[in-house]
């Protein structure tokens, strides 16, 4: 099944239960999918590839401001951020522990011959693609600067 027809689904059980937080998380999910499938030039389909860098979007968006929320001492703010990253998350797929990641980067890290932290790039480019989806970013970046040393 579709994200897309996921989130019609959660969208409606939502309506009904009238669960303000995830109608809040789902709505931003399926306005991000649309403005995705209307942008210039893109095809009509999203693909799954797709989906879930929409999704590791809004969920980086949603993080980013729960942060600000919790250092402004804004607790009614970072609790709405909070409750749209629980929803958000659901639809991701399954996160890598730090154990996992530490053992992908390693198998990156010997796969590119790097050596030092002047090979973070070519660990970089080719752990994000890796790894598209598991973890994002920021975490692969620590890990591969702490195995580099």
């Amino acid at each position: 099944m579709s994200l897309e027809i996921n989130i019609m689904t959660e969208l409606k059980a939502a309506m009904i239960a009238k669960n303000e937080a995830a109608l809040r998380g789902l709505r931003a999910i399926k306005a991000a999918l649309l403005l995705a499938k209307t942008a210039e030039g893109k095809v009509s389909e999203i693909t799954e590839e797709d989906e879930i860098k929409i999704l590791q979007k809004l969920a980086k968006q949603r993080k980013d401001s729960l942060e600000i929320f919790v250092a402004q001492n804004r607790e009614d703010l970072a609790q709405k951020e909070r409750d749209e990253l629980e929803v958000i998350v659901r639809f991701l797929p399954k996160q890598m522990t730090e154990e996992e990641l530490r053992e992908a980067i390693q198998q990156v890290i010997a796969e590119v011959g790097a050596t030092s932290g002047a090979d973070m790039g070519k660990v970089m480019g080719s752990a994000s693609k890796k790894l598209a989806g598991k973890t994002d970013g920021k975490a692969i970046s620590a890990m591969a600067k702490q195995l580099l040393g």
